[in-house]
């Protein structure tokens, strides 16, 4: 199978993790050229080919180094096109980037989420194949006055003036290092995910990442906020199998395959990822993503063919798992329904 011609959905990727080294490298080019940073050269820091960042090294990059690169627009749009065009060029046809707003010294997170918006529309234009939405994101280390800002913003932009434009922003993340806010303090944003219900806003969290963020009180918690889709979904005890089970017409999960093996989140490497578990399991629907591409160094394409190899998925099993998020995106009927022509219709398998 042609994994790259195979029309795909990416449902979990996150835009600053998607940003390729090179890019970034092309960014601080015209910084270190400008007298604008004294970071050193990301192929020094994150040197091509290394791949295994477990989460303790993981987080540090981006707190230290990538958010200290897109600063200003020009590098912020310059990452952005970066990163749609190489889903475009991986095949995928409807992609739901998330990130989190943060002001940065030059920008106000408003801006920041314009410039976004701004940019995933005239991408679009120029390529209508691939469809791009934006889902702002919630870090569990924020406070609830942060959360509620964010929260604001995706209220403000899915309603608001850019209702015209292609690109919106549909849903609400919870993510962040899985280590903070253990044992069921995650409570606190209760309000601000029942709020992001009732604008309609479709809600994912990371879920059950590790064990410190996999309390039964944690759980029942993220439950409650009734998402539509969960990230990750590694340490779940029985229970909360069984509940995920019980709403599987309710739920997709959003599993990624390199990211979880290359950080050792999982054991036994890709025959040991719970993707397989999952698979067994009668109704409940899976979707592949990416998560952070730009670390991790898988594109999706190479998800699907990984997943093809190692839990022995013919032609026509992974066309239809290519297609199982698709009631589950957060872009509308509308959309739905330009998939399902396209993942049927333009695709034989």
């Amino acid at each position: 199978m042609d994994f790259i011609a195979l029309p795909k959905i990416e449902l979990h990727a996150h835009l600053t993790g998607s940003i390729s080294r090179q890019t970034l490298h092309e960014i601080w080019l015209t910084k270190k050229a400008a007298g604008q940073t004294d970071l050193e050269d990301p192929l020094a820091v994150i040197p091509e080919g290394k791949h295994d960042y477990n989460l303790v090294a993981f987080f540090p990059l981006f707190s230290k180094y990538i958010y200290a690169l897109l600063t200003d627009e020009a590098s912020i749009r310059h990452a952005t096109t970066a990163v749609l065009q190489s889903f475009l060029q991986d095949g995928v046809v409807y992609l739901e980037l998330r990130t989190t707003p943060r002001p940065t010294p030059l920008l106000s997170a408003a801006q920041y989420v314009d410039i976004l918006l701004s940019t995933i529309s005239g991408f679009e234009e120029q390529n209508p194949r691939l469809h791009t939405r934006l889902i702002l994101s919630v870090d569990r280390r924020h406070d609830y006055e942060m959360a509620a800002s964010v929260l604001d913003l995706a209220v403000e932009t899915s309603e608001g003036g850019y209702a015209a434009r292609h690109a919106m922003v549909v849903g609400l993340d919870l993510c962040g290092d899985p280590s903070a806010r253990p044992s069921g303090e995650i409570s606190l944003f209760t309000p601000i995910f029942e709020k992001a219900r009732a604008a309609n806003l479709g809600i994912t969290l990371h879920f059950a990442e590790i064990q410190a963020s996999a309390s039964k009180a944690e759980l029942e918690t993220l439950l409650s906020w009734r998402p539509r889709r969960l990230g990750h979904v590694i340490w779940e005890d029985e229970e909360t199998k069984k509940e995920i089970e019980r709403r599987k017409d309710e739920l997709c999960l959003e599993l990624c395959l390199s990211c979880n093996v290359h950080a050792g989140m999982v054991e036994g490497g890709f025959e040991g990822h719970h993707f397989g578990g999952w698979r067994r399991v009668e109704g409940v629907k899976v979707s592949l993503g990416t998560d952070d591409v730009g670390i991790f160094g898988s594109p999706l394409s190479n998800e699907y063919r990984l997943a093809a190899q190692h839990f022995h998925l013919d032609n026509r099993q992974i066309c239809a798992l290519a297609r199982e998020g698709i009631d589950f995106i957060f872009g509308g009927e509308v959309e739905k329904e330009r998939l399902r022509r396209i993942m049927w219709d333009e695709h034989s398998c």
